[in-house]
């Protein structure tokens, strides 16, 4: 049994592998492999372990349905035709519940930078602009107090809820399709509409999964609903928000400024104009990116993999009804 790695994943998803004695193909260049050279790697191999991999659409599982698994190095599968991989037999997998404290400790640094304006502050000094200052000058806002308003209450929600509320003393709206009883109960989280979220939030935090209906679900609408002195949060997807919306939003001060973990292309451009303004905050997706999580992430993934090689049903499957990996 042979897996093909498109990239290179922390030490302990190699050693559980070699454990478990199984081969691998690893690709450790830089550029990133298009949906062809994916395929055609994967057609030499009996599982695929990807990390990001574009182009899992229905071509590829129509070309590649003899995998026995396919595990992704990630909780996200909006870029993955689950339904394609169903109908080809292929079980997919991915890495739940494993990131869920890192994201929301990414979107609480987004939150506070932004806040106090500290990465335009920061790049004033590596300019040589810190000079005598005013009382008045390059004021931020506390948090403390405020409102937070979650779209998306689901866990990693939840965890930022936890630690705003208890820190802070923030007070949380949500917006979701079901309701979160236990963080009604534990954190006084309010459901309430979306426009009401938008309305009474200083802060809007998005937590949702990319789909056909939140696919670019803040737009300036949306924007212009929200406070003038409030900010918007995206940790999720970056296709959840409209780029140029967002941009003329800030530029024109319909809202007070936004940090972005993600953007809609990734990498985004370096003369992005989000990228000079002083009211934004854009990090490289780094939501996942501690030491502990992506251990934990590999160790996820490649237990699906083990267990797919098996013909074992997959510890974290996204598409359980294929019950089996194949024999």
């Amino acid at each position: 049994m042979k897996v093909f790695i498109n990239k290179i994943i922390p030490e302990i998803g190699f050693k559980l592998l070699n454990e478990a004695g199984i081969d691998y193909t690893v690709w450790k260049e830089k550029p990133i492999l298009d949906r062809g050279q994916a395929i055609q790697f994967c057609k030499g191999h009996d599982a695929f372990l990807s990390v990001g991999q574009a182009g899992l659409d229905a071509d590829f599982f129509k070309e590649c349905k003899h995998l026995k698994v396919v595990a992704l190095h990630s909780v996200g599968f909006d870029g993955v035709d689950i339904k394609a991989a169903t109908e080809n037999g292929v079980p997919v997998g991915n890495t739940p519940n494993v990131l869920n404290k890192a994201t929301a400790e990414t979107a609480l640094l987004l939150m506070l930078t932004v806040a106090r304006k500290a990465l335009y502050l920061h790049n004033k000094i590596k300019q040589g602009e810190w000079g005598a200052s005013q009382p008045t000058q390059d004021l931020g806002f506390d948090l403390a107090g405020k409102t937070l308003g979650i779209v998306g209450l689901g866990r990693i929600g939840t965890e930022l809820a936890k630690i705003v509320t208890q820190s802070w003393g923030m007070k949380i709206l949500y917006h979701n399709r079901s309701t979160n009883a236990e963080a009604e109960k534990e954190l006084g989280a309010k459901k309430v509409s979306m426009d009401e979220l938008l309305a009474q939030s200083d802060v809007v935090s998005v937590h949702t999964a990319l789909t056909s209906e939140t696919q670019g679900m803040f737009g300036m609408e949306q924007f212009k609903k929200m406070k003038s002195s409030a900010i918007f949060i995206n940790t999720a997807r970056g296709g959840v928000h409209k780029e140029e919306d967002l941009i003329e939003a800030l530029s024109k001060k319909i809202i007070w400024g936004a940090g972005l973990d993600v953007t809609n292309p990734e990498p985004m451009a370096k003369d992005n104009p989000l990228l000079e303004m002083e009211n934004a905050v854009v990090f490289p997706h780094i939501g996942s990116a501690t030491k502990e999580t992506r251990d934990k992430m590999s160790t996820c993934a490649v237990e699906n993999i083990i267990a797919g090689l098996k013909g074992d049903p997959l510890p974290y499957p996204v598409n359980p009804e294929v019950r089996q990996g194949k024999q």
